[in-house]
């Protein structure tokens, strides 16, 4: 039986609106890549994300452009070639998993030689509101062990000091998406050591980072759309204590176990990220999570409706289905 592929685009909502330091969004654009081989279907899921210049039309055009040979049996390391690191990559690379499990009756935790994901413990997302909104939005979550709070340049103590009122036993991720200088930063390092915060990602725009260097990490500092694949963490190490992996950055699963396991090698940590998008998308991420510090693999809480056999939320962590949903055996 000949391998087919087939790609498209298909539309989320959100159960309320997300808004970081960029925009706000209400629903999900995702890609689902479907390769079908006889009776075996694997499937990935990808997130198109304008920051990197990407959308779900030149997603697809990706995907077309690399069709012919992945029907002729182009595999995954044949694919890092074939494409860039990003959407268009991953969604083929987490099919390709997927496809391989079925065929060979392995899951694709044993064909990784990584744990089967369980129970893990991952951040809630605070997005900005008013002061006000986002103390009552953490004292919905007072019992989740680990908030992740968006922030913007306005507001920010303000902002944090509410959530961190509303819940003071919580670990905090504060999530400035690009959006500091470094006067900014260097004036509220004090006071976010002050409201113990465990992680500051990307506080800077990525390519204005040196400033990172020279300045003391009262709290650690961790690189989100700096860090993309394994050849960025060469110019990383110095400025950043810790990474953000995602999938639609490092282009699947094979580029984030690359770049999760090379951070290891040279001592920084790793923070597991996602994108908005379906359960189809946390599972093959959620295979990170044990070389993951932190993990924030909220990203399928946020919609309205969820795919078949989805990711299970409590308040502090995610629970993936034994089978039905993203690379099992059968």
């Amino acid at each position: 039986m000949t391998l087919q592929i087939q790609a498209e685009e298909e539309i989320w909502p959100l159960a309320r609106s997300f808004r970081i330091a960029r925009g706000a969004r209400n629903e999900a654009r995702v890609i689902l890549v479907r390769l079908q081989d006889g009776d075996y279907l694997g499937q990935g899921e990808a997130c198109p994300y304008s920051r990197y210049g990407e959308s779900t039309a030149s997603v697809l055009e990706q995907i077309s452009s690399v069709a012919a040979e992945i029907e002729a049996g182009a595999g995954r390391d044949d694919l890092q070639g074939l494409l860039p690191a990003g959407a268009a990559r991953n969604a083929i690379d987490c099919a390709l998993w997927d496809l391989e499990a079925k065929q060979s009756g392995r899951s694709v935790a044993a064909l990784a030689g990584v744990r089967d994901a369980g129970e893990i413990i991952t951040a809630r997302t605070i997005v900005i509101d008013t002061p006000e909104a986002m103390r009552a939005d953490a004292a919905k979550l007072s019992d989740a062990p680990l908030l992740k709070v968006k922030l913007d340049a306005e507001e920010v103590l303000e902002r944090l000091g509410a959530v961190r009122e509303a819940a003071p036993g919580a670990q905090i991720i504060v999530d400035a998406n690009e959006s500091w200088n470094a006067d900014l930063l260097a004036s509220l390092m004090q006071p976010l050591a002050a409201l113990e915060v465990a992680l500051l990602e990307q506080p800077l725009p990525a390519g204005q980072d040196d400033a990172l260097g020279e300045l003391e990490h009262l709290v650690p500092v961790c690189a989100d759309e700096s860090c993309h694949t394994t050849d960025d963490l060469e110019r990383l190490s110095g400025l950043y204590d810790f990474i953000n992996i995602k999938l639609d950055k490092t282009g699947g699963l094979t580029g984030a176990l690359a770049l999760a396991r090379a951070a290891g090698e040279q001592g920084m940590g790793v923070m597991l990220g996602c994108m908005v998008s379906t359960s189809l998308a946390m599972a093959p991420a959620a295979l990170l999570a044990e070389f993951a510090q932190f993990v924030d693999l909220d990203g399928a809480w946020w919609l309205k409706e969820d795919r078949p056999n989805p990711v299970r939320y409590t308040d502090g962590s995610m629970l993936l289905p034994e089978d039905g949903l993203w690379g099992d055996a059968r």
